[in-house]
Formats: C-alpha cells, sequence, structure tokens
C-alpha cells in the first residue's frame, strides 16, 4: 500500500480546519481535487477517515490513527529537508508554532524576524491559541514549538523558561484608577475591584480575552467591553481618548504611554504575573530547523528587557 504525501497533508489540513474546503483552501487545491483525494484514499485503505457533518468534518478513530502516523512521517520528512539543507542550497524548512496572545505580539515579531534573516531557507507558520489549545497542539504533533504560561499543565512536554509577561489596568486621563499611577508611591489593584468599569478588550475569540473572561467569569462578575480591537496598540490609543480601560501586558503599556496620555495600574492577582515558557514533545526529536529556533528564542535576553527580568 503507497502513501502520497499530498494525500497524508490534505488530511492534517482538513482536520485541522474543521471542513474539507477550509483544508482544501490551505492546501491550495479545488474543493473537487481535494474530496477526490480523501475517497480515493477512503478507498484504497477500506474505512471512513472523516464523519461528514452540516457543520464541517470531524476524524473517525480510523481518521485519528492515520493522523497521527502522517504527523510523524512528516515531522520526519521536515527533519530529514532540514538536515539535508545543511549541504544544499534550496530546500526549504518549516517550523510550526502555536502561542499564546501575549508572546506573539510582544515578543515572537523581532525574534521571528531576526530568526528569519538569518535562516533564508526557513518558513515559520504561526498561530494564536489559548494556552490549553498550545499544549493539546504540540502533544499531537501539530505544532513543533508552543509558548504558554506556565499556570498550564505541562506533563510530557519538555520545557524552557521563555519571558516574564504581567498583566497590567491602562486607563484614560481622568478616570478613577488614574489615582493609582499618579500616586506618589503607585499601587496595584485586584482584578475583581475593577470589573465594575466597562473595558476596551481583544476579540472575542484571542486568547488573552478567553483568560481574562475566564478569571472574571470565576469571580461570578464577568467583563463588560464598550469596543474590541486587533492588537495592543490600537486598544492603548482607544483608552487614551478616554474610551475606557483596559488590560495589556506591561511592555505593550510602556511602549504606548510612551506617546500616548494613559496610566498604568499594575494588576496584584498572583495569576497576572506569569512566566512563559516554551514547550516541545522532544527537543532531540525536533527537525534540524525547529532546533535551532527552539534555541534562538530561548537565548538569554538582557535583565529588565520589556519592563520583566
Amino acid at each position: 500500500m503507497r502513501f502520497d504525501l499530498t494525500d497524508l497533508r490534505l488530511c492534517l489540513l482538513v482536520a485541522d480546519a474543521g471542513s474539507i474546503t477550509g483544508g482544501a483552501e490551505r492546501a491550495h487545491l479545488t474543493l473537487a481535487s481535494a474530496s477526490a483525494r480523501i475517497r480515493g484514499l477512503e478507498e484504497t485503505l477500506g474505512v471512513a477517515l472523516f464523519m461528514r457533518h452540516r457543520q464541517g468534518v470531524i476524524p473517525t478513530p480510523a481518521g485519528r490513527a492515520l493522523l497521527a502516523h502522517a504527523r510523524r512521517v512528516l515531522a520526519q520528512i521536515e527533519q530529514m529537508r532540514g538536515e539535508l539543507g545543511e549541504y544544499a542550497a534550496g530546500l526549504k524548512g518549516n517550523v510550526r508554532i502555536a502561542s499564546n496572545t501575549v508572546a506573539m505580539s510582544e515578543f515572537l515579531p523581532d525574534l521571528l524576524g531576526a530568526f528569519l534573516a538569518e535562516h533564508p531557507n526557513v518558513e515559520i507558520a504561526l498561530r494564536e491559541q489559548t494556552s490549553p489549545a498550545v499544549v493539546q497542539a504540540v502533544l499531537e504533533g501539530a505544532a513543533d514549538i508552543g509558548i504558554v504560561s506556565d499556570w498550564i499543565e505541562l506533563t510530557g512536554l519538555e520545557t524552557v523558561p521563555f519571558r516574564q509577561d504581567r498583566l497590567v489596568v491602562v486607563t484614560p486621563p481622568g478616570h478613577a484608577l488614574a489615582a493609582l499611577h499618579e500616586a506618589h508611591t503607585p499601587r496595584e489593584v485586584a482584578f475583581v475591584d475593577v470589573l465594575d468599569s466597562e473595558f476596551i478588550g481583544l476579540p472575542e475569540h484571542s486568547a488573552l480575552a478567553e483568560h481574562l473572561d475566564g478569571h472574571a467569569k470565576r469571580a461570578g462578575r464577568p467583563l463588560r467591553y464598550r469596543l474590541r480591537l486587533r492588537d495592543f496598540d490600537s486598544l492603548c490609543r482607544a483608552v487614551a481618548a478616554g474610551a475606557a480601560p483596559g488590560i495589556v501586558p506591561l511592555s505593550a503599556a510602556r511602549r504606548s504611554a510612551a506617546s500616548l496620555d494613559i496610566g498604568i495600574v499594575p494588576l496584584s492577582d498572583p495569576w497576572a504575573l506569569r512566566t512563559l515558557v516554551l514547550c516541545v514533545r522532544e527537543r532531540d526529536a525536533l527537525p534540524v530547523y525547529a532546533r535551532q529556533l527552539l534555541e534562538w528564542l530561548a537565548a538569554p535576553v538582557a535583565a529588565n528587557e520589556n519592563g520583566t527580568t
């Protein structure tokens, strides 16, 4: 029995997208071609790989088994590609990263840009996910490297410290919380004590928004949003214009405060000060480019970079 690598990649993309249409788009295939490939593979194997339903598809038990093998096969191909790339120009290596909002927005752009500049034969697929989803992606082989907060369960993964991340409230001029920022000795504020306010926030399904919404629900007082914006810089601009406070990483707050009139009040809750970690299933089993990127990201940073140590 022979397997086509294109079919294996397509199955992974379909499972990831939750639909044959989405998988076909990511594989740059027509829907008819993608459907024919999956149907042909199912006929060859004599078993259904996906259950079709109105919202899309989900893998059958046989499909999940195939996906697990496909991930291992394609990871081995990437490892071979990376190692051969040491000797032959023109081969491309691809590294898949799953990251939470803060790392993706605040730390990765400069680091990944510099890495790509030094490694012209590497491509990086970067996806924003919540910390639990990142861990699942790494465990299942859907991501080579994950970046999560250390509060999440990481059993079965190898981890390396990455950065520290402190969440703060950014306040408009004249807001009641601004007095805490302007005090001679700035004070912290508990998350539960700001829940009477309306907020400027990130999109509903962003990792940080889901994280904050979870803590608010546990406190029995859901967050109320006047506006949601796609990134920290836009959020801080709306705050400075007087709309409402917001919650962002300290690094983003300090960057915006250099040009905007906003207050910065740290959250006192233990969960607001988090260590971000890099996680992988097995460092030695990573393709060579993924190992190089892991080492690049794990390299020590100067003390107090981005307002943290």
